[in-house]
């Protein structure tokens, strides 16, 4: 299967977060990680799943990579959530706005402070707030931040004395997530254009790295989770919240745009 780099399947029937379970993760590149998956919700055929890594030590794993250009693929997603952040109420194949949060379980309290229109685009698939601590002072990375609903809960976290940085590729989102930095007054947030793959941060950069449904739409996962180990600081913690097909992904479906962006 495409995503098998670190996921192993585990069935629930509830909403809530499973019982975590050890990993550990190396490839043969040198990318090292540990931490806990787990099961964070069911909807319909589609498994929602959580991942806390450590930068550490551990295993290898491959995987299959599309035959379609990085400039291709951008483009069609870029239009897509450029839709979902001008029209969020359109309907998509996934779950926008509030009705999303609320299916993922996120604490209403951490986000009452962002600004409808930022809530009303938020597209994420799971919540990465549920896998491990993010402390007061922290420096976060918010990768594929989009309208920036989880940059505004992390900087509500991260407080005076910490910083978020939101990175993302659609024009749109960035308009729309530093307009909502501006009505809010948050100064400890700011939001960066950039990929997945190619993150514009210094080395050992950051304390937590969080991505929510971003990795799933990376045709290159081991080249993302290359970048993202580079930016975190020794011990750094990445947080994960995406999706994963369950079952072997054929190479002609692997090269279909329209199953990439819905």
């Amino acid at each position: 299967m495409t995503l098998r780099i670190f996921f192993i399947i585990t069935k629930i029937s509830n909403r809530r977060m499973v019982d975590s379970n050890v990993l550990r993760y190396q490839d043969r590149d040198g990318l090292r990680f540990s931490g806990r998956f787990g099961l964070s919700t069911v909807l319909g055929s589609t498994w929602i799943w959580l991942i806390h890594l450590e930068k550490d030590k551990a295993m290898s794993k491959s995987q299959s990579i599309p035959n379609i250009s990085d400039a291709t693929l951008r483009d069609a997603i870029k239009k897509e959530y450029e839709n979902v952040a001008i029209d969020p109420n359109k309907g998509y194949h996934f779950h926008t706005g509030r009705e999303a949060a609320n299916r993922i379980g996120y604490d209403k309290t951490l986000y009452d402070t962002v600004p409808e229109k930022n809530i009303a685009s938020f597209a994420g698939t799971g919540n990465p707030f549920n896998l491990g601590p993010i402390n007061p002072g922290d420096v976060v990375v918010d990768v594929g931040s989009g309208s920036g609903f989880d940059s505004f809960i992390a900087s509500k976290i991260v407080g005076p004395n910490g910083r978020v940085i939101g990175i993302d590729m659609t024009p749109a989102m960035l308009k729309k997530a530093r307009y909502g930095a501006s009505e809010v007054g948050t100064t400890n947030v700011e939001f960066r254009k950039g990929h997945a793959e190619d993150l514009p941060l210094p080395d050992e950069f950051a304390d937590v790295i969080i991505s929510n449904g971003v990795l799933n739409l990376t045709p290159d996962k081991k080249k993302t989770l290359s970048e993202w180990e580079r930016v975190l600081k020794p011990g750094g913690r990445l947080y994960i919240g995406d999706i994963l097909v369950a079952k072997p992904i054929p190479q002609s479906a692997l090269e279909d745009i329209s199953l990439w962006t819905g």
